[in-house]
């Protein structure tokens, strides 16, 4: 109906102010119809006239106009409509039903005064009848309708034709409309099938060590066995247990029995196997190397306190530093250093996390958050133990997802992040960055510095590269301008707005003092802002209209013009590591607490290039956060 009474309201002022009284189009420009002000502007008004003259137009409008002046299958019921004919249809026959098919209220649509029927009605309503016989009302409803099927025009979805204007399928069906699965549900369907094919997983391999134990138990069965080796003390030690599928990882602590001529169960070693006491167990869904077929065990939680069998290369005594064969495991991306269960990852990251905020200053200057060793003796523990909750997890399955909720003091509005396992193998193979993975960060920021600390979240805000990009500032850029100018009037105080700007293929950090007019340009390239002008004529324009929408005074001299310094930031050296460095941008920015960015960057944090110890800092705070939010479980 809204749409009807719009059309009618445009042809009416074509009529009055585009036509003159032979419904010919002037030639002279009409007026602007000033009393309509409050629902059309000068510019809406240009534009609607050259539409109106434009020659394809009015082609179409000619068409259209003859089309609806001779129809085929004439409406002989005036201004009585589809619902009131039905109604006095149903009263003048007495009928119980509520409603008429559709195809028989459109024959009685073109019945004369005189009650006589054209043929070529007649002969469309009798072939509605024959193929009601053979059409059931759900085909009806889901395809086209009888009605449809004999005139032989398409059908419009959302109506139904011959019952009148507002007539739905579903009102007349009375069928509930189907709806798409939702996430939840989607969700849940999709971890049932990723159960099910980590069952199969775990029987086939199941079944693989079954058929290696009983043919190394074959060929070692009828030969002495001497299973004391050089490489590791004799006797007992304690050791720690490592498996190789399908990932390397430490799933168990125990003892390992180096003795001359032992046995296991009675039976003689594998080749290349020790006998092994399980002690500990760290990774309760691993799988034995060997299942025990006299006590049917399969899986290491149920060994504990008993004998295994334990390949050799997977051993490690506990003074000793796990070495992975490169040959043998060539392509898995971790360290060989111990990875504690999941339970101690949280444990542990929680009460670090605990510590380091409640000795938190105002002024933050400490980096990084993580407790780091040297360098040179890095390890990634925190990305270590992400990966191998992600490899235990559904997101080891390409498509898998996860949701991230971001407050609206984050970026203005509320609104849910998406991290997909690409994501995080980005970072683990210290890949380019997506948006996910900055917009991760960046919560990380407003969790642990900002959340709480006034003085922080007073000052310091961010801009979403979701709603203001490359291709966005390019498609939409009335909708860009919008966003920023509404972030900027959301301050009261001098704030400083950071924006990590996605060009296409390259990250840099913009930090916005909008009150001041001044615009910082972080670029790990060492590029210009001029190369970027779609983005600085948009970010200029911002300003102006906060400017303006504020009401501010400015000189007449700096009235056009926007303060921009290139800011002299550390630089990357090679062509992926722009999104580690914006983030480290933020970091150190944030951790300054300062409104003002010194050209020459903070003495503090003043280097050529960040090293990739300084980088992986960074991949390890994003890690800790993703675990500690437990994001992956």
């Amino acid at each position: 109906m809204a749409g009807k009474r719009h059309r009618g309201w445009r042809t009416f002022l074509t009529n009055k102010y585009l036509k003159d009284k032979e419904k010919n189009f002037v030639e002279y420009d009409p007026e602007y119809p000033v009393k309509y002000a409050i629902f059309i502007t000068e510019e809406e008004w240009v534009a609607f006239v050259a539409q109106r003259r434009d020659e394809n137009f009015k082609k179409v409008s000619a068409t259209n106009r003859e089309r609806a002046s001779n129809p085929t299958y004439a409406y002989k019921k005036g201004r009585l409509g589809y619902a009131r004919l039905e109604e006095k249809i149903l009263d003048e026959t007495k009928s119980d039903a509520t409603s008429l098919p559709p195809h028989v209220l459109w024959k009685e649509a073109r019945v004369g005064k005189d009650g006589t029927v054209r043929d070529d009605v007649q002969h469309i309503y009798d072939e509605c009848e024959t193929l009601s016989q053979s059409i059931s009302t759900a085909e009806d409803q889901e395809n086209r309708s009888v009605l449809s099927r004999a005139l032989n025009v398409p059908e419009y979805p959302g109506r139904v034709r011959g019952k009148g204007h507002g007539c739905t399928p579903t009102s007349l069906y009375k069928n509930p409309r189907r709806r798409n699965p939702s996430n939840q549900e989607v969700m849940e369907t999709l971890q049932a099938l990723q159960a099910q094919v980590l069952q199969l997983q775990k029987d086939n391999e199941r079944y693989r060590c079954m058929e290696k134990c009983s043919s190394q138990l074959k060929e070692t069965s009828e030969k002495a066995s001497i299973n004391c080796q050089n490489k590791f003390p004799e006797g007992i030690s304690s050791c720690q247990l490592y498996l190789s599928s399908p990932t390397y990882r430490l799933v168990g602590k125990g003892k390992v029995h180096n003795t001359s001529g032992d046995l296991l169960h009675h039976r003689p070693l594998p080749d290349g196997h020790l006998k092994v006491s399980v002690d500990v167990v760290l990774d309760k869904d691993a799988l034995l190397p060997i299942p025990d077929i006299v006590s049917e065990t399969t899986f290491l939680r149920d060994a504990i306190g008993s004998f295994v069998a334990w390949p050799l290369d997977l051993i490690f005594i506990d003074d000793e530093t796990p070495t992975k064969p490169a040959s043998k495991y060539k392509g898995i991306l971790r360290h060989n250093e111990s990875v504690a269960s999941q339970k101690e990852v949280f444990a542990q990251g929680s009460q670090q996390l605990s510590q380091k905020i409640g000795s938190r200053q105002k002024n933050k200057r400490d980096l990084p958050v993580t407790s780091l060793p040297k360098k040179g003796a890095f390890v990634p523990r925190y990305q270590i133990s992400l990966e191998t909750l992600v490899d235990s997890s559904d997101m080891a399955t390409a498509g898998a997802i996860r949701l991230l909720d971001m407050e609206e003091d984050i970026f203005g509005y509320s609104c849910t992040e998406t991290i997909g396992k690409e994501d995080l193998e980005h970072i683990f193979r210290h890949q380019e960055l997506g948006v996910g993975v900055i917009h991760t960060y960046i919560r990380f920021l407003y969790d642990n510095f900002m959340r709480g600390n006034d003085q922080l979240s007073n000052r310091f805000r961010f801009v979403s590269s979701s709603l203001v990009n490359k291709a966005l500032i390019c498609r939409e850029p009335d909708s860009c301008r919008e966003y920023l100018v509404k972030r900027f009037m959301a301050s009261s105080t001098n704030n400083l707005y950071l924006w990590p700007y996605n060009s296409g293929c390259h990250w840099l950090l913009l930090a916005i003092d909008p009150l001041k007019e001044v615009v910082y340009f972080l670029n790990s390239i060492d590029g210009e802002w001029t190369n970027y002008p779609d983005m600085k004529q948009l970010v200029d324009t911002s300003i102006k209209v906060f400017r303006s929408q504020r009401q501010a005074r400015v000189p007449r001299t700096k009235s056009s013009n926007i303060t921009w310094i290139k800011v002299q930031c550390p630089l990357q050296r090679n062509g992926i590591d722009c999104g580690y460095f914006v983030m480290r941008f933020m970091r150190e920015i944030i951790n300054m607490n300062q409104i003002e960015i010194p050209i020459t960057y903070f003495d503090e944090y003043k280097c050529a290039h960040y090293t990739r110890l300084q980088l992986e800092q960074i991949k390890e705070e994003l890690c800790q956060y993703f675990i500690e939010k437990r994001l992956i479980i």
